[in-house]
Order: structure tokens, then sequence, then C-alpha cells
């Protein structure tokens, strides 16, 4: 390459990496790439390297540093905020993680399952009393983790609609007061809630945290309030995700789709495929807070990087034939969830609902299809969490 790509680019198909990014496929596992204010910086693509990145504390998430990355005008203000969790390093991070680990282990997982598929079940039985037709996202792949999410953290339900909204321009603007004013509406919103909560605290994670914590003397609200902003835009934004370009994906295979309606046990496979094969969280940023020499190349102090899940997940050397939707092969080790410690803490949540969403919608609707052609389907932008804007299906 000559001149770096531009990153982040958009998609032209849903679930493939950008065209534009044709150039950083394959070859060295590090190239430069440049962000909308022209600054050069160094992004992964290759398998290897990326996990090895992701767990080397070298490279930092403190999106307070000066020298943290932003690729695009539009967070800005966003990300040069302090962020719980997603934006600190050890030893917050850990003690801010430690907190939330109990409600989103294997074991907790297993016992809300019941719960989400009583969702799931009710919001199809909702679609079906309808149908023949639905919008997908809007009628399905947004309201299943929202009413799972909010149950769990102890949120009211009934202020979906203005939390989605606020999840909405925060995550896609389209300016930067957009993104701004969505980030002090969900703030105030989640303080006003801890406020209550700790007046009188229900039934809820947050509640567990709060008494838990006021028992100790630990409480802190304004950090509670930010750990519910992160879970709550994370619960239901990348999980509603998954489940419409997953479902759109599956639709536009149908030879995939019938294997995997004759054998439904092979959803869990399926998941994982999906996982690798949409990526729909695709530039992970970290900045340099010392010298990291790798793969024959040197990211210096101060330099900013960027992970390009997509292109990481279709490492060929990886995944043969990484562009075929296959979940024959095993898709264990793939980067969807992230790495190292910033790994996402509600992956066996996010499986199970997921596993559940496709699995159940796929069973109770077999004659599921497009209701549009397949090349009008709107989409997101590059710069955002990847997934369906609205999704016209029949049955």
């Amino acid at each position: 390459m000559t001149e770096p790509v531009a990153f982040p680019e958009d998609r032209t198909c849903p679930y493939h990496p950008p065209a534009a990014y044709d150039p950083l496929r394959g070859g060295a596992p590090l190239k430069r790439v440049r962000f909308f204010d022209g600054r050069s910086v160094w992004a992964v693509t290759g398998h290897a390297a990326a996990r090895a990145l992701l767990g080397d504390p070298r490279l930092s998430s403190d999106s307070e540093n000066e020298a943290f990355p932003v690729p695009s005008e539009r967070y800005v203000g966003l990300l040069r905020r302090r962020t719980p969790l997603l934006g600190v390093d050890d030893p917050e991070h850990n003690r801010q993680r430690r907190l939330l680990i109990p409600s989103f282990t294997l074991k907790r997982t297993h016992a809300v399952r019941p719960r989400i598929q009583e969702i799931v079940d009710q919001l199809i039985d909702d679609m079906v009393a309808k149908g023949p037709k639905a919008e997908l996202v809007g009628d399905f792949a947004l309201p299943m983790p929202s009413k799972v999410i909010c149950s769990m953290l102890g949120v009211p339900y009934e202020d979906h609609a203005f939390f989605e909204e606020q999840s909405r321009r925060l995550l896609r603007g389209p300016e930067l007061s957009d993104v701004e004013d969505a980030r002090d509406r969900l703030e105030d919103y989640l303080r006003a809630l801890i406020e209550a909560k700790q007046a009188e605290p229900g039934e809820g994670m947050l509640d567990d945290i709060i008494r838990e914590q006021t028992a100790e003397g630990e409480f802190d609200a304004e950090e509670l309030a930010g750990l519910a902003f992160i879970l709550l835009i994370a619960g239901h934004e990348t999980t509603a995700n998954m489940v419409s370009l997953g479902a759109y994906t599956l639709l536009e295979h149908p030879e995939r789709l019938a294997e995997l309606r004759a054998d439904p046990s092979l959803v869990p496979a399926v998941v994982e495929e999906l996982m690798r094969y949409l990526s729909i969280v695709e530039g992970m940023l970290r900045v340099a807070v010392e010298d990291i020499e790798i793969a024959g190349e040197t990211i210096r102090k101060d330099d900013g990087v960027v992970f390009s899940l997509s292109l990481v997940n279709r490492d060929e050397s990886v995944y043969p034939r990484p562009d075929v939707l296959d979940w024959q092969r095993s898709a264990r080790h793939h980067v969807g969830f992230g790495f190292g410690i910033h790994q996402c803490l509600g992956q066996n949540l996010a499986r199970a609902e997921m596993e559940i969403a496709l699995g159940t919608l796929i069973t109770r609707l077999p004659g599921l299809r497009l209701d549009a052609p397949a090349q009008e389907i709107p989409f997101k932008p590059g710069d955002t969490i990847q997934g369906i804007v609205q999704l016209p299906v029949a049955w």
C-alpha cells in the first residue's frame, strides 16, 4: 500500500468486511490506516497478533489519555470522558469488573435461560397474532435483549423507548451534539434511578450492589451509574444487532438455514460461527503506553491502535475459506467478544440470548423469509456497531 486505507469505512454487504479493507487482508498483521482527522494509526488484522496485543498491558484502554485514538468526529466528546469498565485499565478495571462478575457467571446465565425463553416466546406470539408480516428489529430483535437486561439490572422496562432512542443517538448521532445530548440524558436518568434505589432498593443487579456496597461503606453512586450506563447500552445494543443481522444472514444462506432447521442441535455452533462471521464490533481502540515490538514492527508509545475484528476473524491462516459461512468448522478462538482483560463480561448471557432467539425463531416460523429485496434492506454505517436498521419479514 502506498496510501493508508481510510478507517472506518462502511460495509457494502452487512455481513462482510468493507470492500475498502481488501488491501488490509493477508500479509503483515499490522498495517497503517488513516482516521478522519488525518492521524495515522496501527490497524491489527492478524489473529495471532490481535490476541497477543489485546492481552498486552502496554496497550491502554484509558480514553482520557490525550493520545487515545478517536475514529470519527462525533465520538470526540464521548471518548474523551472516562468510561467505567471499558475505558479504564487495571487495577481500576479489575475492581469494577469484580463487582459485576457474580451476575454474569455461567451458572447465573443458566438460571435466567427460562426467563429469556419466556420473553422470546411472547414476542413471537405477538408477531404471529399480528402476522403474517413483521419488522423483525422493532418487533423482536430489539425488545428481547432490552427486556432481559432491564430485568437483570432492575431498570423499569416501561422506560425502554427512552433509553433505546438515546442509545441509538449515542451510537449513530448523526452529529456530535446528538451524541453528547444522548449521553447526558442517559446519565441523568441513571443517576436518578440509582438515587431512588438507594432510598428504596428493589430487585436486580444494581439493587444488590447498592446493598452490598452500603453495608461495606464503599457505595459510590456516580461509579454505579456509570457502570449501569455501560451495561444498559451494551446489554441490548450488541445482542439486538447480532440477532437481527444473524437472522438476515441465515435467510440469505438458505442451504445453511435448511441444515439448521433439520438439526437444531447445531444452534450453539451456529452462534459461534455467526460471531466470527459478522464481527459487529468492528474497531476496538487502544493507545500504547510503552514501545511494543511485534511482527517486525514497533508500536511506539502514544501510537494509536485499532483492531479490525472483521479482518482478524477472517484470518485465512486460522479460518480456511474465511468468507464462507460454515458451522462445521471450529469457530473457537474468534475475537468477536474481544480478548484479554476487557473480553466481554456478558458473553455467557449474549450466547444464551442468541441461541434461544435464533433457535426459537426458525423453529416456530419455518416459513420465515425476507419481505423486501435484500439489497434494499438498510444497515448501519461503519463507525458504529454493525447491524440492520429495519428487517421486514414474512412467513
